[in-house]
């Protein structure tokens, strides 16, 4: 007969344990909160890039004669108001061209995988900053958070897997202390997982309501009815480009027969 007495728990040590079971649970969708915000910004990334590619350039194109018809009406007009009117319009094609050839027009389709979605829950558990025990760990957390949101965004499966295993090696991974520090620190860890999880959710709310957002929902609507938005809006500024050209070589042929 095993005659062993269990040692009761002290009321301190129920109470991290308890702690500790509800700090797992938080963990967990503060993860899941984690994957969809960055989920969100990685298929905005890539819709943008898309949109740069094929609307973005035309629009570019557009500006860029706007701009020279407000060069030429200036010249011909040589006056303050037209002068002002062609600085302006130069300005938004620069604008207008340095967005639709800039990094974010470079942007690849995101998919994210099963077992990418299933990596970056497990790293993000592991080294979230808003469960820290100090500044130094924060700091630490923070660079590692990074990386992590990089190689998904990247759909780098083995960089995932890599930090991972970096963990596991790290002497960090082991860990102990006494039970009312222990319960101190699980309890301001609480805290920052709950506001995290919070600050998260108030900003997928905003970012799902920005116009690139919007646009994107726009886009698969008209896909689930079989159409293509973007190319729609690319036909449609393709011939606001093409009356613009028009208009200008009217006017440059007018001033050259004044």
């Amino acid at each position: 007969m095993n005659t062993e007495v269990m040692r009761r728990l002290s009321p301190e040590e129920e109470e991290l344990a308890i702690k500790r079971e509800e700090l797992a649970r938080l963990e967990a969708q503060l993860a899941e909160q984690e994957l969809l915000l960055a989920s969100l910004k990685a298929e905005l990334a890539a819709f943008e890039g898309l949109y740069l590619r094929r609307v973005g350039i035309l629009y570019a194109e557009l500006d860029e004669w706007n701009a020279r018809l407000a060069e030429l009406r200036a010249e011909q007009a040589g006056t303050p108001v037209a002068k002002a009117e062609a600085t302006e319009a130069r300005a938004q094609a620069e604008e207008s061209y340095s967005a639709a050839h800039g990094d974010a027009s470079e942007t690849p389709p995101f998919t994210a995988s099963p077992e990418l979605r299933k990596l970056y829950r497990e790293a993000a558990k592991r080294v979230h900053p808003d469960t820290a025990t100090d500044e130094a760990d924060r700091a630490r957390r923070e660079r590692l958070m990074q990386q992590v949101n990089a190689a998904y965004a990247a759909g780098d499966e083995d960089a995932l897997r890599r930090i991972l295993a970096d963990l596991d090696a790290s002497p960090d991974a082991v860990q102990g202390s006494g039970v009312a520090s222990d319960l101190i620190r699980v309890l301001r860890q609480l805290k920052q997982v709950r506001d995290r999880i919070a600050a998260i959710e108030l900003e997928i709310a905003n970012t799902s309501e920005n116009d690139l957002a919007k646009l994107k929902a726009k886009a698969e609507v008209a896909v689930s009815e079989g159409r293509d938005l973007l190319a729609e809006m690319a036909t449609s500024v393709q011939g606001r480009i093409n009356v613009t050209r028009q208009q200008f070589e009217m006017d440059l042929a007018g001033g050259s027969d004044r």
